[in-house]
């Protein structure tokens, strides 16, 4: 770890360059940060287009309230905010990222940020204090990173997110499913489809999982960087998912290709693909 290293392979797709490029400092691509936490116990993530990373799990031991006496209660609480605090101080580089997300049930995210803000002003840390505005509380079922997946579908955090990385893919995404229930016919997804709807210069967006590209047979990489390669030369706006990320791991659900096309192709009953078009001569 940390030590410089030389990786050599017979052949080097374009894909995976660009991969290797993107991958090598996730600190300084990191644009969002997301602390998800309940009571004793919090995740601190950093997210980029590529993938979610868990920097820290935090658990904490917090007593239980006692009737008459709430002492070691708080006591517990404070102690577990402190935690939560110097994680993201050491993991969270605000020249970098643009929006830090606190989740959590209930009022735990709120109570978290009061005291941060008032353990700032305490000791003048001037990094928490000039960097309030980027914060956004939000409510998780839970304090467990899948959380981060809902955070990511609501509307107030895409317009806060809409100049991040990470957004585009939960948009795209978005989108597909929206198109799949009021216009079928410009949704696909799955290997054959998406690539019948390339043959006909029909994507207009193509979302893929970089898993598809660690396939063991040689072939079947190649082939779905030919769809790639195929969707670009007719404009299409290609977005490669990681399956390390949230809205990667929903893309996975849909056989890891899926694509909205700029106008519907239908399938008859043989198998066949025709465009509204063509139907209508």
């Amino acid at each position: 770890m940390n030590n410089a290293f030389t990786l050599k392979k017979a052949e080097w797709d374009p894909i995976s360059l660009q991969r290797v490029k993107d991958a090598c400092d996730i600190t300084r691509q990191a644009d969002v940060a997301a602390v998800t936490m309940q009571e004793g116990l919090a995740v601190v993530c950093l997210m980029t287009q590529y993938m979610t990373v868990v920097r820290q799990r935090i658990e904490v031991p917090v007593p239980r309230k006692r009737r008459g006496s709430t002492t070691n209660y708080e006591k517990g609480v404070q102690r577990f905010y402190g935690h939560i605090y110097r994680a993201i101080k050491q993991h969270v580089d605000f020249s970098v990222v643009k929006v830090v997300i606190l989740g959590s049930p209930g009022f735990v995210r709120d109570q978290f940020f009061d005291y941060m803000m008032a353990e700032a002003i305490r000791v003048n840390d001037r990094q928490i204090i000039e960097n309030k505005s980027k914060f956004m509380l939000v409510h998780t079922s839970s304090g467990h990173k899948g959380a981060l997946e809902e955070v990511m579908r609501d509307p107030q955090i895409k317009v806060r997110l809409a100049d991040t990385k990470s957004a585009q893919e939960a948009k795209a995404i978005d989108n597909f499913y929206q198109m799949l229930n009021n216009d079928p016919d410009r949704a696909f997804y799955g290997y054959d489809d998406v690539q019948k709807a390339a043959e006909h210069g029909a994507i207009g967006t193509l979302m893929i999982t970089d898993e598809l590209f660690r396939s063991a047979d040689i072939s079947t990489r190649k082939k779905y960087i030919k769809l790639i390669e195929d969707s670009k030369a007719t404009n299409a706006e290609v977005l490669i998912f990681s399956s390390l990320h949230v809205s990667g791991e929903r893309l996975s659900q849909l056989t890891g290709v899926a694509a909205i096309l700029n106008f519907p192709l239908v399938i008859d009953s043989d198998g066949e693909y025709s465009t509204d078009e063509s139907d209508n001569k």
